[in-house]
């Protein structure tokens, strides 16, 4: 059994914390406004469940989830995520995050600016390429034909093992890419982004994925 921590709890983070929970994972929740506010999904979820602050989730955590508006990256909690695998689960929307220099000119990438907010953590970038509702609904058993596949790109080897297997569970295949700076070929206005793919055809299609510069 795993902890994972959620830093942020809204549609992605609480639809994944459903699929922890059903896997016998326990789930310790956040958001920005206060473990109170969590009150209605933590008694959906159950025993397993429970609202802490964004430090004590992922202090908590065996495995943490950072599924915040990108614009507050700033906030998420850095020494007790230290030596951690970090899922993030982010896309850049300048009309929500405001324009970010770095992204618009492309020499870095989302995950990459999470992982340099958290330079001793092991950010892996997934869940970010389809909808929230979709996570609890496409899933299926391995091996099934045509079973829905999500890309997992990061830098090191055993956290994007790590998420794969987290992938596998939760009844998706996993197409690993890396390293983390490959994350762009499944970012927003890819081929990929919410497209339902097979391992295949997601495989196509991150290899067919262009810069914005060059679209």
């Amino acid at each position: 059994m795993t902890t994972i921590g959620f830093i942020g709890s809204g549609r992605i983070g609480s639809q994944l914390a459903r699929l922890a929970v059903a896997q016998g994972h326990d789930v310790v929740l956040s958001n920005s406004r206060g473990p109170e506010t969590l009150s209605d999904l933590v008694a959906e979820l159950g025993p397993h469940a429970r609202a802490a602050t964004p430090a004590e989730a992922a202090q908590a955590a065996d495995l943490a989830v950072v599924t915040i508006p990108l614009k507050a990256i700033d906030t998420v909690p850095v020494e007790p995520l230290a030596g951690k695998v970090v899922i993030d689960t982010n896309n850049y929307y300048p009309s929500r995050d405001g324009q970010i220099e770095a992204l618009d000119s492309e020499e870095t990438t989302v995950s990459e600016l999470l992982q340099q907010h958290l330079p001793t953590s092991k950010v892996v970038k997934a869940f970010n390429h389809i909808m929230a509702s979709q996570l609890t609904t496409d899933g299926q058993p391995a091996g099934t034909p045509g079973r829905r596949a999500l890309a997992v790109a990061g830098d090191d080897a055993d956290a994007r093992a790590t998420v794969t297997r987290l992938l596998d569970s939760f009844g998706f295949d996993a197409v690993e890419v890396s390293p983390l700076s490959e994350g762009w070929r499944y970012q927003r206005d890819t081929p990929a982004y919410v497209t339902r793919e097979t391992a295949e055809s997601l495989r196509a299609d991150l290899a067919a994925a262009k810069r914005y510069r060059d679209m």
